[in-house]
């Protein structure tokens, strides 16, 4: 890393430190809170084209209803900012929007016996995100405590081709497939697949945000079944095959 670069670290880094005290993580347990997020997700994705106006001026799918999925608001001053969900797919939990779009490069993971935690439907607040560039990040993080505290071997990111960048540059993601078309999205998605070990080793060095405590994922992510989607912890083995990186969300 050049001195310019290492400065822009430091630099991102403190901003993200500071304005993590600024933020405060809800996760959705009632149908008032789904509903803010589907009208967040509903806007955000309209904004850009993704979706088709609808009458009730919502997005939600299937996928939010199972059992293997988390959604999660961040307010800032009470406000909702920004909202993500995933779902930890394993042998125990064969279900979740990446097993189903790219079933060739998921199903061996989790033949294998790896869990991995797949997070989608991230958006921010556009005015929001004006005021607080950092929001994105913060937003990634709740995937990354996630991953720690499912033991997630490997952490996914289904996204469009402009966001790919992003998760190369920060999180050294890999992409294995081209863009496919993606249900209910009307651009398609292409997978990146990322290393716990080298988010935990590399990526929270860098930026010490994402480290997180055990206390804290708790109580983020208990809930009744939740141990039962939780894998022993095994070092993980390296991607294998991906395409050559192009610079290409769910």
């Amino acid at each position: 890393m050049g001195l310019h670069q290492a400065e822009g670290a430091s630099s991102l880094s403190s901003r993200l430190s500071l304005a993590l005290g600024e933020v405060t993580y809800h996760k959705v347990t009632d149908n008032k809170d789904r509903d803010e997020i589907f009208a967040l997700r509903y806007h955000a994705y309209l904004a850009e084209g993704a979706i088709d106006p609808n009458p009730e001026m919502r997005f939600r799918d299937d996928y939010d209803d199972m059992d293997n999925c988390w959604i999660f608001g961040v307010r800032y001053a009470g406000e909702l900012v920004s909202a993500i969900r995933f779902h930890v797919i394993s042998k125990a939990s064969r279900k979740g929007p990446a097993l189903d779009v790219f079933p060739d490069i998921v199903s061996p993971i989790v033949e294998s016996g790896m869990t991995v935690v797949d997070p989608t439907r991230l958006v921010v607040s556009r005015t929001a995100s004006r005021l607080h560039p950092e929001l994105p990040y913060l937003t990634v993080r709740i995937a990354c405590m996630a991953a720690e505290y499912f033991n997630a071997v490997k952490c996914l990111a289904t996204v469009r081709v402009e966001h790919e960048a992003f998760y190369q540059r920060i999180f050294n993601f890999v992409p294995m497939t081209e863009p496919r078309p993606y249900p209910t999205l009307k651009r398609p998605i292409a997978l990146m697949v990322g290393e716990m070990e080298h988010i935990r080793e590399r990526v929270a060095t860098r930026y010490p945000v994402f480290t997180s405590s055990e206390a804290e994922r708790d109580a983020l992510f208990e809930r009744p079944g939740a141990w039962a989607l939780r894998a022993p912890y095994r070092s993980p083995a390296p991607v294998a095959g991906p395409r050559q990186p192009v610079f290409a969300d769910s």
